[in-house]
């Protein structure tokens, strides 16, 4: 186990990266604290996101980039081998014929970075999102 020396939490590799003291308060903080070669893809994702959903707030929620408007529409986070797409249980089942090629866990969309992004995919996620949410 390795303890962070500066928030003392444990973790099974030694230097874990996570969020301390130091967490990101914008989406661009966040982005920059990313390695470099996954700034590109959040970027791309956040640039799709801005397109689809301009009325909508660009926050940080549970730690991760999100779109709201009054109510969350979408997360995205970037991990070691892919970006999360977040759109929820509801979203995942709806286009569960569209996302037959990545892998989904519940509310939960994994692109890995050996692929182009279906950023088409991701706007058409994030506006039915907005859409079903804010009737």
């Amino acid at each position: 186990m390795w303890q962070c020396p500066k928030c003392g939490r444990e973790f099974e590799k030694v230097n874990q990266s996570h969020y301390c003291t130091d967490q990101p308060k914008t989406i661009d903080e966040y982005i920059a604290a990313q390695p470099e070669e996954i700034r590109p893809f959040l970027n791309q994702v956040r640039d799709t996101l801005r397109a689809v959903l301009p009325d909508a707030e660009e926050i940080i929620s549970w730690r991760m980039p999100t779109y709201r408007k009054k109510r969350i529409i979408i997360h995205f986070a970037g991990f070691k081998n892919h970006i999360g797409i977040y759109p929820g249980d509801d979203a995942i089942a709806h286009f569960a014929d569209k996302l037959t090629e990545y892998k989904t866990r519940k509310g939960t969309l994994q692109l890995p970075y050996d692929k182009p992004l279906p950023l088409d995919l991701i706007a058409e996620i994030a506006k039915w999102c907005y859409e079903t949410r804010h009737r």
